[in-house]
């Protein structure tokens, strides 16, 4: 494979090339020019006794200056050009490799190298933040994780170190425990969800919405009926185009949500519907009033509604209620919603309502 010329040489090239042309052009006009002309007192059908042999050299050697002054011109521009475009690349590999916080900022006069710092300064700050906000996923999943581990082997020790142990109470201590692997299994497969979720639609097959939102509801009445909240359902055709198993889990984790983060007398409806470019499916829950701005923390991996150890600063006053409900989930189904509605590219509408509780709407595109 041949070796590509760099960028400088490349433009050299393209700076030299119409020099030459040009001066090429105007040394053979003025040479024609000369040789065509004849002295004063000779006749037209004489010829002059110039010799052209001088002419000839003169051109061959104007000719050689041209092409090493074009190419060493031509040298120096490139390089003055490529100047600030070398200066970004340096800075841009020194942040990449050391530290995501700094940025370019002025790259030079020149308005095009100015917007390619600018674009750059704002893909580093994007990395930034993704990066800030992926440490901040695996410290909280190795707490999430590290707690029940942490819990069981807790009891397991007290068991066993209990003199006066029966049969009862080590039962007892096996059931619990095995109430906290249940729910390391919850969070795990929340965690691979969400990760599906994440990584976007590879094939997708047109399905009624809902079809698939009538099972993920039909799955959940029993955990309803339980904490005493009422689901309402209305649903209307509705076409969508995307994958059905990750469009149930996220029917599924709004009406979890809807139905953990509520109060006993509580209500739920679920609708679907279509609209001119697709179907929509709607969840909205009464419950524990939602201050506007908590909305969108709610749709972070690990933020639960009343959980002060995961917001810093959150003023205190949440309910006992949601405290309570919010340790029966991990704070992960509003981040599967949000991750699977932008794999599909859906259009994701969250209010918080008034008299108390959310109203999602997520509107998905029928395709092709």
């Amino acid at each position: 494979m041949a070796r590509r010329r760099s960028l400088r040489t490349q433009l050299m090239l393209l700076y030299t090339v119409p020099f030459l042309i040009s001066g090429v052009l105007l040394l053979s006009l003025s040479f024609s020019q000369t040789g065509s002309s004849s002295p004063v007192g000779v006749g037209p059908a004489e010829e002059p006794s110039v010799e052209e042999g001088p002419d000839v050299a003169l051109f061959v050697l104007l000719l050689a200056v041209m092409v090493v002054l074009a190419v060493v011109l031509g040298w120096l521009v490139a390089g003055r050009f490529l100047r600030p475009l070398r200066g970004i690349v340096a800075t841009a590999r020194d942040i990449s490799a050391t530290n995501l916080h700094r940025r370019l900022g002025d790259a030079g006069r020149g308005r095009e190298f100015a917007e390619l710092a600018a674009t750059l300064d704002d893909l580093f700050a994007r990395l930034e933040a993704a990066f800030e906000s992926q440490r901040r996923f695996v410290a909280n999943a190795a707490h999430e994780l590290r707690t029940p581990l942490t819990a069981e082997r807790t009891l397991l020790q007290v068991a066993l170190a209990d003199p006066d142990a029966t049969a009862e109470t080590l039962r007892a201590a096996c059931q619990e425990v095995i109430a906290l692997g249940a729910a390391q299994e919850r969070l795990i497969n929340a965690l691979l969800t969400l990760a599906s979720g994440e990584q976007g639609v590879e094939r997708r097959e047109r399905f009624d919405l809902a079809a698939v939102a009538g099972h993920a509801v039909a799955a959940r009445r029993a955990e309803a009926d339980r904490r005493g909240v009422r689901i309402d359902t209305a649903f209307a055709p509705a076409p969508a185009a995307g994958d059905p198993s990750l469009v149930e889990s996220l029917v599924a984790n709004l009406v979890d949500n809807a139905v953990r983060y509520n109060a006993p007398g509580g209500r739920v409806e679920v609708s679907t519907g279509g609209t001119g470019s697709g179907g929509l499916v709607r969840v909205w829950n009464t419950g524990p009033v939602v201050p506007p701005g908590e909305v969108e923390r709610l749709f972070q991996p690990f933020q639960r509604l009343g959980r002060d150890r995961l917001t810093p600063g959150r003023p205190a006053g949440a309910s006992a209620a949601s405290t309570a409900a919010g340790r029966d989930g991990h704070g992960l189904g509003l981040a599967i919603v949000r991750a699977i509605a932008v794999a599909h590219g859906a259009a994701l509408r969250v209010t918080a309502r008034p008299e108390g509780g959310l109203d999602v709407e997520v509107a998905f595109p029928a395709g092709t």
